[in-house]
């Protein structure tokens, strides 16, 4: 198999994630709820660890369903907590997220494999992700398109709601590192002025630059691609903020 055949699910994956995650990040800075995707994508991670582990049961279908209950509940539980306390939000989703990993670890440590499944969660090998997970991806970024041009996003139940689906379906695939990188890198440079659109083929370039390095370095594609995505939405704090993107919905 040749190196452009063997990238081809890759691509797409990062290219799915960008295009479902970027929306949402600039939601989340809107709204001041940066911690929001480290503990909803924790919440998932801990959950397929407690079914996959601790309740000893191996399926595809089940971690994907305990992934998106364990995103779900905590992402409207994120949504009690800006409500109710939102000078405390940040401080209580960062205890969330806490939470979130200690269970995760506890679940782990009780199976031999556990620890090699959390850092799965964690920092997913993108060059092993399946076709499944590229095409629920992939519908997410269409969900995602049409959705960005509504004012939906801007409501809270469609917001949270999509957050822990397109979360959910994201983890498994791309890890939480990759995932946090995804939503916010685009969003940064969004936020200084750049178009969306054009925002996220330069996030996806960075992706693709991140994923030969992992092919040419062997080192693990997750953390070298989060890196690479990391860096380059640092940059944004080199230029000056300029009029954000008309396309976006108001901050509600």
């Amino acid at each position: 198999m040749t190196m452009q055949a063997w990238l081809a699910l890759p691509l797409l994956a990062l290219l799915g994630g960008l295009l479902a995650l970027s929306p949402l990040g600039s939601q989340v800075l809107r709204r001041g709820v940066v911690f929001i995707d480290l503990a909803v994508a924790q919440a998932a991670a801990a959950a397929v660890i407690g079914v996959h582990f601790v309740l000893d049961m191996e399926s595809g279908v089940l971690d994907q369903l305990a992934a998106s209950a364990g995103a779900l509940m905590v992402s409207l539980a994120i949504a009690g907590i800006t409500r109710r306390w939102p000078a405390q939000r940040e401080a209580l989703i960062g205890l969330l997220y806490v939470g979130g990993a200690c269970l995760a670890m506890l679940g782990a440590s009780a199976h031999p494999h556990g620890k090699e499944k959390l850092m799965q969660l964690l920092a997913a090998d993108v060059l092993w992700v399946n076709s499944f997970s590229v095409l629920a991806l992939l519908v997410c970024a269409a969900l995602m398109t049409v959705v960005r041009q509504t004012r939906w996003l801007a409501k809270d139940t469609a917001f949270y709601g999509l957050f822990a689906l397109v979360t959910s379906l994201a983890v498994p695939a791309l890890g939480l590192f990759l995932v946090f990188s995804c939503l916010i890198a685009p969003a940064l440079w969004v936020e200084r002025g750049m178009r969306h659109g054009i925002a996220v083929l330069a996030a996806w370039a960075a992706a693709v630059a991140g994923l030969l390095v992992s092919w040419w370095l062997d080192t693990p594609s997750g953390p070298t691609i989060a890196l690479c995505l990391t860096l380059w939405g640092t940059l944004s704090l080199l230029v000056n903020r300029q009029a954000p993107d008309a396309t976006q919905p108001p901050r509600p």
